[in-house]
């Protein structure tokens, strides 16, 4: 098993590499959620410097609602700046589901409001001229939270 970090409509391809390229040092799995705004052919990944690629564990879906139709009873966590807990209040254990959202939205908030008790946060500075932080930021801090809970699994 492993953590799992879900792309929901990512739209910059060097946020999502820097994903990618976290995910394939540590073992956690990457799913990428459509519609993507960028081509993940060999080409245009070659092109993004993703020579790691091939060592990533991903998983492309067609829609949120089919990944949720797929992984429907798995333990989720929804990273958000909407977020009632705050992302180290959480317990995580091997498999979690960490989801996150497009660069220039978020997730839907809908769908946040759908499954609220699980959306988390990253505390972060109440100066209304800053949105968030960066997606591959965000990403990394919570799935090396979760990896230092589980005890760095191999990876000492």
């Amino acid at each position: 098993m492993a953590i799992h970090i879900v792309l929901v409509e990512p739209e910059i391809p060097p946020n999502t590499g820097n994903i990618a390229r976290s995910c394939a040092a540590t073992g956690a799995a990457l799913h990428l959620v459509k519609p993507l705004g960028f081509s993940t052919d060999d080409k245009s990944l070659k092109r993004a410097g993703l020579d790691y690629w091939p060592y990533v564990d991903v998983t492309v879906h067609e829609s949120l609602d089919d990944f949720m139709k797929e992984y429907e009873g798995s333990r989720m966590f929804l990273a958000t700046t909407k977020g009632g807990s705050i992302y180290t209040d959480v317990k995580f254990q091997d498999g979690d589901m960490i989801l996150f959202g497009k660069e220039t939205a978020g997730l839907p908030r809908d769908f946040i409001e759908e499954h609220k008790e699980s959306a988390i946060r990253i505390p972060m500075s109440k100066d209304t001229r800053l949105r968030s932080l960066n997606l591959s930021n965000s990403a990394n801090i919570i799935l090396f939270e979760a990896l230092r809970q589980l005890g760095f699994p191999e990876l000492k």
